[in-house]
């Protein structure tokens, strides 16, 4: 089998998969809707390890924008090592734990430190409804469909990344079944993205890729980060855009490929920053729903996601077209993504 085989399927099976997440969220809206009225939560903490921290990240922006109730995201470990500065009795938390495999030691302990320290309930997301995490659920929202072979995340990544945005739509009174579009955006958008995915991943005099974005997208540029760093050990960075310009920008050359991230409700700001920097020379490519002016073609490299989504329901569109990109540096670089070593000198186990 080719280097990478099982992960590049994995990544065009988004469509399909995302289909099903929507489906697999339907069966339990009524669930979280009555978990959500009788539950009187004081506050939202999402949380997971690795690429589902990062998912947290986004989810908790998303649902505090869609329902006003403070949300925030700690890795698991940080809940494992230190539950009592985050959990308490006397605060109603809903916990949202997100796992691929619901098996992650740090995020099975922190709902038995949850238990024992806070006040609350518990939501697992997860692609194993048989897991060790999904058994300390007080609701479950399984999506099996995702499971992966290859150790990097993609498909059950973005996802779990819907089920979360259909979350946080639900609770804050959106129309969450909007996100039914999703998978038919993502198959014309990778089509139309692969001529630009294909020349950025076989640019191979690459050495350095920034991801920049702001509000949701913040924490889906470090997820992008992370996914080029474990697949083509490329050096990578994630930032907010505007924070990218105090000082990080300076490590940046003429073999940096800068992705911004573009969102409608910072555009303009956002659109600004980026010109900066491609005025510096560097190679800028931007990623946005549509160009509403303000310098946006002047920037360099465009991908329109073209969605005719709300701004809320399309944040994980900006994520697949970066996962080939990132597939196709490993490839040419002779990484196998399908089968990451710990240590790349020693056999993959």
């Amino acid at each position: 089998m080719a280097h990478g085989e099982v992960t590049f399927a994995e990544i065009q099976s988004q469509p399909r998969v995302w289909a099903e997440a929507l489906h697999q969220f339907e069966q339990q809206a009524d669930a979280v809707t009555r978990l959500w009225a009788d539950g009187a939560f004081e506050q939202v903490i999402f949380t997971g390890c690795g690429s589902t921290y990062l998912l947290g990240v986004i989810g908790a922006t998303q649902l505090q924008a869609a329902t006003g109730r403070l949300a925030r995201a700690f890795s698991a470990s940080e809940l494992m090592l230190f539950p009592q500065a985050q959990f308490s009795p006397d605060i109603r938390t809903l916990l949202v734990c997100v796992s691929r495999s619901g098996e992650t030691r740090e995020t099975v302990e922190a709902t038995r430190l949850f238990r024992q320290h806070g006040a609350g309930s518990i939501l697992v997301v997860t692609c194993d409804s048989a897991s060790p995490l999904a058994g300390a659920a007080d609701l479950l929202i399984p999506i099996d469909a995702a499971q992966e072979q290859s150790r990097v995340q993609t498909r059950s990544f973005s996802s779990m990344a819907v089920v979360v945005t259909a979350l946080a739509a639900l609770l804050g009174g959106q129309d969450w079944r909007a996100l039914n579009a999703l998978p038919t955006a993502l198959e014309r958008l990778l089509a139309a993205s692969e001529p630009l995915t294909k020349a950025l991943g076989d640019n191979l005099s690459t050495t350095q890729f920034a991801f920049l974005g702001s509000g949701p997208q913040y924490g889906l540029a470090c997820e992008a980060m992370l996914k080029f760093t474990e697949m083509s050990r490329v050096f990578s960075v994630g930032y907010h855009i505007l924070e990218y310009l105090h000082g990080p920008r300076y490590a940046a050359d003429a073999d940096t490929v800068i992705f911004g991230l573009v969102s409608d409700s910072a555009y303009g700001e956002e659109v600004r920053a980026l010109a900066s920097l491609a005025q510096r020379g560097l190679r800028v490519v931007a990623l946005a729903e549509a160009d509403h002016g303000e310098g946006l073609d002047g920037l360099g490299d465009l991908l329109m996601l073209g969605s005719g989504l709300p701004e809320w329901a399309r944040t994980i569109l900006y994520l697949p077209p970066l996962q080939i990109v990132g597939w196709r540096q490993a490839v040419g670089r002779g990484f196998d993504p399908d089968n990451l070593p710990f240590d790349p000198r020693q056999p993959a186990v």
